[in-house]
């Protein structure tokens, strides 16, 4: 649980149909002798007044004024495209687009580079002694380190990587974010 100051971090929910965010407690605000409960935090939020699921938009969201339409409209593409305001205070959440055409042109870096990826572990061929595989982690970093973990498996000394599954992965990925250029090139 991160802290800031004294005061602890809550987490921002939006709800997109009101255009309202609404801070989260804590289940040690509700009951300081309970654990910290990653179910009870992760469970789905309600909005208060429609009743409709609210986003988790992160802890460090600071929400539009309610009748700017398009401020909220680009919070929800922001949303549905996967960035959020998430982040333990200490760096913030990172870059966040300020506009539709900002979103897009990330989202197309980011379609490039998942096409760059596939492509990579399409093609790849693992190293088989110790020397190659020194001058395969100088030459391809980039592309191992964006591996996640949950296919890499093996000793610290002998790594091995699921290939058809980062394939898989990087074919996915592709296609999650041709969807999300997609549907915001189709809105207004």
């Amino acid at each position: 649980m991160c802290r800031y100051g004294v005061s602890t971090y809550k987490p921002h929910y939006a709800c997109f149909k009101c255009r309202k965010t609404f801070k989260r407690r804590l289940i040690i605000d509700i009951a300081r002798d309970e654990a910290y409960s990653k179910d009870w935090q992760d469970s789905p939020a309600k909005c208060p007044e429609c009743g409709n699921l609210m986003a988790n938009m992160g802890l460090d969201f600071e929400s539009p004024k309610k009748n700017d339409k398009k401020a909220w409209q680009h919070v929800e593409n922001l949303y549905e495209t996967g960035i959020s305001f998430h982040s333990c205070g200490c760096t913030g959440p990172g870059y966040i687009p300020k506009d539709k055409e900002a979103l897009l042109v990330l989202l197309k870096k980011l379609h490039k580079d998942y096409i760059e990826q596939r492509r990579f572990w399409s093609n790849r061929v693992e190293p088989k002694t110790a020397s190659e595989e020194a001058k395969d982690r100088e030459m391809n970093a980039k592309f191992l380190y964006s591996l996640p973990r949950k296919f890499i498996y093996g000793t610290k000394r002998n790594k091995k990587r699921d290939i058809e599954r980062a394939v898989v992965y990087w074919a996915d990925k592709t296609k999650q974010i041709e969807q999300y250029i997609n549907g915001l090139s189709a809105k207004n």
